[in-house]
């Protein structure tokens, strides 16, 4: 939980809240709205998760737009972007990279303009190189992107640090989240990832639910819930010119996330070692954010898990109202 001395320094400000209705911004809205901040969200999604909050339907790849609604805001939090498959970025690269880019652009551009007093931009794990642990201090600005997607990440990264080279700016702090998961997540059968794909084929009866790879693979999956203290954390102390992951602290198996859901959920399931398992080991080190901005992750897996099936069987359908890139 946030400390409720910094959830006081919220209270009454103007704070924007891009792509409130995802995943991580519908949590972060919440939060803000507890600490009786004045909330406005932008989204291209016909939804409203969290009443009381004023709503703005609008595209951030307009320039124009994105001015007009940072202007006097106290508070950005960027958290707008798009979110599929690996299978559905790696197939429709520009529906994906182009809108990412200028939205970022655009927004961080706006914030600085309008002299925005604290700005957070999320990020991704995707933006990091290819390795098994990932630590800040490793980061290299001449690596390379896990995969082609993580280039629209970095480039926003990359627009912020520009602005603390050549302005001295450190008003604009950078986080960069693991695999997360949560209520509000994207259940589209078509793209989704890997915990509500499971989900979603466990409520539709998949018998048995057929799991791509051996369930060795080791992965980073964090509550959504938690991530959003770590963003608002990350605007309240700034994250000196650079960023910190957001992870849950530990990594988990396919194997042990599949027999989590299985510990509450009736399912069969298979593991086909014939498919490919992906990346061996993908675990985020968060010592940093825990010693820079106080960074502290506490939903077990089973909970989150819990937690996430019980919104899914309410709100099955509601990936229907949000925007798609790639179709």
């Amino acid at each position: 939980m946030i400390q409720q001395d910094i959830l006081k320094n919220f209270r009454g400000k103007k704070i924007l809240v891009t792509g409130g209705t995802g995943l991580i911004g519908r949590q972060v809205v919440g939060i803000l709205c507890g600490a009786q901040a004045r909330v406005s969200v932008v989204s291209l999604d016909c939804l409203k998760p969290v009443p009381g909050v004023r709503y703005i339907y609008g595209d951030l790849t307009d320039f124009i737009f994105c001015k007009k609604i940072t202007r006097r805001m106290d508070c950005v939090f960027h958290l707008a972007g798009i979110k599929g498959s690996a299978s559905v970025t790696e197939k429709k690269l520009a529906s994906h990279f182009v809108p990412t880019m200028m939205m970022n652009v655009n927004m961080l551009e706006a914030c600085r303009q309008n002299r925005v007093a604290k700005v957070v931009y999320t990020s991704s794990i995707g933006a990091y190189a290819n390795t098994d642990v990932f630590r800040e201090k490793d980061y290299r600005l001449d690596s390379l992107p896990m995969d082609f997607a993580g280039w629209a990440k970095r480039m926003a990264e990359l627009q912020v640090h520009a602005y603390h080279v050549q302005f001295g700016m450190e008003n604009f702090a950078v986080v960069r989240p693991c695999n997360v998961y949560g209520p509000g997540d994207n259940f589209d059968p078509n793209n989704a990832m890997v915990i509500p794909s499971l989900l979603y084929r466990i409520y539709h009866k998949e018998d048995p639910v057929v799991v791509w790879g051996d369930g060795s693979a080791i992965r980073d999956f964090a509550y959504s819930r938690d991530v959003a203290e770590g963003v608002i954390l990350a605007l309240h102390h700034g994250t000196m010119g650079g960023f910190v992951n957001l992870g849950s602290g530990r990594g988990v198996s396919v194997r042990e996330l599949v027999e989590t859901l299985h510990g509450f959920l009736n399912f069969n399931y298979v593991f086909d070692a014939s498919k490919p398992s992906g990346f061996p080991r993908r675990v985020m080190d968060i010592t940093l954010a825990r010693e820079l901005i106080g960074y502290d992750p506490t939903t077990t897996l089973r909970e989150g898990l819990e937690e996430t099936w019980k919104w899914f069987i309410h709100n099955q359908n509601e990936f229907k109202k949000k925007k798609n890139y790639f179709t």
